[in-house]
C-alpha cells in the first residue's frame, strides 16, 4: 500500500462539498492522466487511485504531479494511491469515489467496467471499451445493469472536439453548402476517415514512454478496434448527428483489413525503456529482432446505406516538424467538405469546402452560411481558393489533443448532473463496438483464406 501526497484540512473540506469523486482504476495509460490535467469546481481534489505496484502507476502519479507544479495553472490534486495485490476488489469494496476513471490496458477493460457498474459506480472509460468480438454482450450487459442501477457509461471521444471535424459536421447540415449527403459506393465511399499515429512522440513536454503491453494486440487490442473507434464514431456523429442507430438493422460490414508495423528491438526500447521483448511479445517477434504489431486496420462498411470507409496506420516516428494526422472527406451533392492534415497544412487539420459547380449563387449561399455559422463560432471566415474555400478557424479554437480530454470531462459532469446521457448515446455506442469488433473478425476469417 502506498499513500501519496496526504490530505490538507483544505483538500478534506473541498472532497465534503464537492458532487463528485473521482476513482482511477489501474492507470496504465496516459489518457487517463490528461482527464485531471484541468481542475473541475464540481469535481474532489482527493483522487483515489487503485492500481498494481509497478511503472505504471508511477508514471501516472508522475504526470499528475507535474500538473501540480507546473508554473502556470496549476492543478491541486491529492492522490490517495493502494497498490496491493487486490486492488480492484479493494476499490469495489471501499467505494471511496462514485466516479471510476478507466484508461490502461484492455484486456481487462470490459470487465473492470461491467464489474465498477455492477458496484453502482458511474463509469468513464477510456477508448476502446472493448477489443473483440467475445467480450461485446458483456459491454451491452454493461450498459444495461448502467440502466438498472441509474448509472452513467460513457466513453471518451475527444475528436469530437477537434475545431475542424466540428466544423465539417455543421457544414454539412447546412443544405445550400453542402446539399445532402451521397450513399457513395464500397470503391468511392460518401465518408472516408484516415488516421496516422505514431508510437514515438511527445505528450505533456516530453517523450512518452509506453508500456511494453501496448505493443500487444492482446492487451492493447489491434489498431481495427482501437484508434479506428474514434473514426467510426464520428462517421456517426456527422452523418446522423443526434439519431440514434440501430446497430442489428443499420450497419453492414463490406471488406476488412488489418496489418502489421515492424519494430526493431532498439525502437522498442526507446519507448519502453526496456531492453528486451516480454515473453508475452514473443509470439509477435521474427528472428528475436524484429516486433510485428497489428496496429493497423480498414474497414469499409455501409452505415443506413451511406458507404464509408475508416483507417488507421501507425508508422513508429513522425517526419520531422509532423505529427498524428487525420484526412477526412464527406461528399455532398452541392460540395465535398474534407480536411488535410499535411505538409501543406503544415500538419495542422484544415478544413476545405469544395463545390461540385461552382457559380454566384453559390458564392452567396457560402457567404450567408458562414454568418449562420459566426454567432456560434466567432471568428470564423473562408477564402478563396481555386478549388474553392478553406475555412479560417481563429487560434482561439485549436486548443489541442490535450485539452480535450478535459471538454469530454466536462461535458460527462454535465451528463452526471442531468441524470442522463443523451438518448442517443448508449445505442450509438453499442453500434460503434460492434462494428469494430465485427471488423476485426471478418480481417481474421479474409487472412486465414
Amino acid at each position: 500500500m502506498l499513500i501519496v501526497a496526504g490530505s490538507s484540512a483544505l483538500a478534506q473540506d473541498a472532497q465534503k462539498k464537492a458532487a463528485f469523486q473521482l476513482v482511477t482504476l489501474d492507470p496504465g495509460h496516459f489518457h487517463a492522466a490528461l482527464v485531471q490535467k484541468s481542475m473541475y469546481p464540481e469535481v474532489s481534489p482527493v483522487v483515489r487511485v487503485y492500481a498494481p505496484a509497478g511503472p505504471d502507476v508511477k508514471l501516472h502519479l508522475d504526470r499528475i504531479q507535474s500538473y501540480n507544479k507546473r508554473p502556470e495553472n496549476p492543478t491541486r490534486w491529492d492522490e490517495k494511491v493502494y497498490t496491493g495485490n487486490d486492488y480492484f476488489e479493494k476499490m469495489l469494496t471501499e467505494k471511496a469515489g462514485n466516479v471510476v476513471v478507466i484508461a490502461g490496458n484492455n484486456q481487462k477493460k470490459t470487465e473492470y467496467i461491467k464489474k465498477a457498474v455492477d458496484a453502482g459506480f458511474n463509469v468513464l472509460a477510456d477508448k476502446p471499451m472493448v477489443i473483440d468480438a467475445r467480450n461485446f454482450d458483456q459491454l451491452k450487459d454493461a450498459f444495461a445493469s448502467a440502466a438498472k442501477k441509474n448509472v452513467l457509461l460513457y466513453d471518451i471521444m475527444t475528436e469530437r472536439f477537434e475545431i475542424t471535424t466540428m466544423l465539417q459536421r455543421e457544414f454539412s447540415r447546412l443544405p445550400a453548402v453542402f446539399g445532402t449527403l451521397e450513399k457513395g459506393t464500397p470503391d468511392n465511399p460518401a465518408v472516408t476517415k484516415e488516421s496516422v499515429h505514431h508510437f514515438y512522440k511527445y505528450v505533456s513536454g516530453s517523450v512518452l514512454q509506453r508500456p511494453a503491453w501496448f505493443m500487444d494486440v492482446a492487451q492493447q487490442g489491434e489498431g481495427i478496434v482501437d484508434v479506428t473507434t474514434h473514426l467510426v464514431d464520428l462517421v456517426q456523429w456527422e452523418c446522423f448527428p443526434n439519431q440514434v442507430i440501430d446497430y442489428k438493422k443499420d450497419i453492414r460490414l463490406n471488406t476488412a483489413r488489418r496489418w502489421t508495423t515492424d519494430m526493431t528491438r532498439s525502437q522498442f526500447q526507446t519507448i519502453t525503456n526496456q531492453s528486451g521483448f516480454p515473453d508475452y511479445l514473443k509470439k509477435d517477434v521474427v528472428n528475436d529482432t524484429l516486433l510485428k504489431v497489428y496496429s493497423n486496420g480498414e474497414i469499409n462498411y455501409q452505415l443506413r446505406g451511406v458507404h464509408a470507409k475508416v483507417s488507421v496506420t501507425w508508422a513508429y516516428k513522425a517526419p520531422e516538424g509532423a505529427g498524428d494526422t487525420h484526412y477526412s472527406i464527406m461528399r455532398g451533392t452541392k460540395a465535398n467538405l474534407v480536411i488535410r492534415q499535411g505538409a501543406e497544412q503544415q500538419y495542422k487539420p484544415t478544413l476545405y469546402i469544395e463545390p461540385l459547380a461552382e457559380n454566384p449563387a453559390y458564392e452567396s449561399s457560402l457567404t450567408a452560411a458562414v454568418r449562420t455559422l459566426q454567432q456560434n463560432y466567432p471568428g470564423i471566415e473562408v477564402k478563396k481558393l481555386k478549388t474553392g474555400w478553406e475555412v479560417i478557424v481563429p487560434e482561439k479554437y485549436k486548443e489541442g489533443h490535450e485539452a480535450h480530454f478535459g471538454r469530454v470531462t466536462e461535458n460527462y459532469l454535465t451528463y452526471l448532473k442531468a441524470g442522463k446521457l443523451p438518448d442517443w448515446e448508449v445505442p450509438n455506442m453499442i453500434a460503434k463496438y460492434y462494428t469494430t469488433t465485427q471488423a476485426l473478425e471478418m480481417a481474421k476469417s479474409e487472412r486465414a483464406k
